[in-house]
């Protein structure tokens, strides 16, 4: 069965792969740039996106994870992970820090975080797809709800020409279509 790798730097890895195993799927931690060649997707969870840099510079895991998108494999980032594949961010502290980019968008870092910004009228992004990379600006993972992990899932099958081979994801069945969400759930994170 393939794995999916969720980056154990810091943040809220452990909480992904809690999930991934409720829907029958092996999550594995990559912590090390040749850790990602068993893995066939990879999630970069929510947490501290310039601690996660810093991280992922000392163990010199950016020349792999950018090798890995630029290869199309699946990749979803949640809240800091979102803010690792986009290729600009705004609202960086003081000498920014370093992307892994792919995701054709910019991000502005701690927009949720001020009162501020909360009132402010107009729409806002919060979940993003192109190709095979997902980005949300919420964390799913620490909800019970399985429905992005199982979106995800999907989309590495999809990726993978979804046969029915054992090197294929678990299918899981997905009820979200994010191109055509009409109603948020009043339980979910998805505002419009």
């Amino acid at each position: 069965m393939a794995v999916v790798g969720v980056l154990a730097l810091q943040g809220s890895f452990n909480e992904h792969i809690a999930a991934l195993k409720r829907l029958g799927v092996k999550g594995v931690e990559i912590r090390k740039p040749e850790q990602l060649q068993s893995v066939s997707s990879l999630i970069i969870p929510g947490g501290e996106s310039t601690t996660m840099a810093k991280l992922a510079e000392y163990h010199n895991l950016f020349p792999a994870l950018r090798e890995f998108v630029e290869m199309g494999k699946p990749v979803w980032g949640t809240c800091a992970g979102l803010i690792f594949l986009a290729n600009k961010a705004t609202g960086q502290k003081t000498g920014g820090q370093k992307l892994v980019g792919g995701l054709d968008c910019t991000v502005h870092r701690n927009f949720f975080g001020s009162q501020e910004n909360a009132e402010e009228g107009g729409k806002v992004i919060v979940a993003v797809r192109q190709g095979n990379i997902l980005g949300t600006a919420f964390h799913p993972e620490l909800t019970a709800d399985t429905r992005w992990h199982s979106y995800f899932i999907k989309m590495s099958n999809a990726n993978a020409g979804e046969e029915a081979s054992s090197s294929s994801l678990v299918p899981a069945q997905v009820d979200i279509d994010i191109t055509t969400i009409q109603q948020p759930r009043i339980d979910l994170p998805i505002f419009q």
